[in-house]
């Protein structure tokens, strides 16, 4: 896969999810540019990496957001439990990411294909 093809098709899963969480607004679209240029560098030095630069992308935005705006994205799987938490990507570094609960390890969406917890 082509570096720009990959890095766009990354960008794209994590707006994606980040739109679905009705979170991507202007500020947190710039950390999400940041992370794919910081993501370049490392996939112009490593080229068979490219299949794993969305969950990278993924897990750099989540970590920026943490230290900025709180937990992203937030487990829907526990929701009665009273401790929110957000998700994991799995496999951290690897083909096919998913956004993961890390209490359950029950696999919610692939990154990219996150639902608005009002839809259901």
């Amino acid at each position: 896969m082509e570096l720009e093809q990959a890095l766009h098709a990354a960008r794209a899963l994590v707006l994606a999810d980040l739109m679905a969480d009705k979170v991507a607004d202007a500020d947190i679209v710039s950390l999400v540019e940041d992370a794919v240029v910081h993501r370049r560098w490392w996939v112009e030095q490593w080229p068979e990496g490219a299949a794993f630069v969305a969950g990278l992308i993924a897990q750099d935005v989540q970590d920026a957001l943490l230290d900025r705006y709180g937990r992203w994205p937030l487990c829907p799987v526990c929701t009665e439990s009273g401790d929110p938490h957000a998700l994991d990507v799995e496999p951290e570094l690897g083909p096919d990411p998913h956004w993961v609960c890390p209490k359950t390890a029950v696999a919610v969406a692939p990154v990219g294909q996150l639902r608005d917890p009002m839809e259901g």
